[in-house]
């Protein structure tokens, strides 16, 4: 509760019907979900700026650019929607805008030279951008696979839900998941 207020979501239903709260409370987790999301990228940054491929750098670089835009205006565009008033709009998109660079800055220099030493039994840099691509692969199959299937959650009790996935769809899912475990077959390093 204390995060809600420090962010500046608008007030909280006591309510005990779920519908009714959600708008409420989506406002803080859509941010949230977003802040998270940024933190990863950051990580991502962070652990390529600590290697010395600048082709790597380059690529998490630019892909994050790609897509931070609009997240942003995404972010935006839904508090809006939601009613939240511009201040308090300006405190999420603040706190979204700084995750990134700040946990690069973290990354980094939790990777830094002098760390790298201790760290040398384990690629510290593969672990944190690992970590940075579990975050979206998690976030791709629990929160945006079931919308996209029509599986999306709803706590009406009268609610049917959607068809789900056909099974080309998932075929399709399935081999792209193993597209990556292919073309590494062979490739050493």
């Amino acid at each position: 509760m204390l995060l809600v207020d420090q962010i500046g979501s608008s007030h909280m239903h006591s309510t005990d019907d779920p519908e009714t709260a959600r708008p409420s409370s989506s406002k803080i987790t859509t941010t949230l979900g977003l802040v998270v999301h940024a933190a990863a990228d950051g990580v991502a940054l962070g652990a390529a700026a600590s290697t010395s491929q600048t082709s790597v750098q380059l690529i998490v670089f630019v892909a994050i650019m790609l897509h931070k835009a609009p997240a942003a205006f995404g972010l935006v565009s839904f508090l809006m929607h939601a009613g939240l008033e511009r201040n308090r709009i300006r405190k999420h998109l603040l706190v979204f805008a700084l995750a990134a660079p700040a946990m690069s800055m973290v990354t980094y220099l939790g990777l830094s030279k002098s760390s790298k030493e201790a760290l040398s039994e384990v690629n510290a840099t593969g672990v944190a951008m690992l970590f940075s691509a579990g975050t979206f692969l998690y976030v791709a199959t629990v929160h945006v696979l079931p919308e996209v299937g029509g599986m999306g959650h709803s706590h009406k009790p009268d609610s049917a839900g959607g068809r789900g996935l056909s099974r080309l769809e998932v075929a399709a899912l399935v081999l792209g998941c193993l597209i990556p475990l292919i073309l590494s077959v062979g490739h050493q390093h």
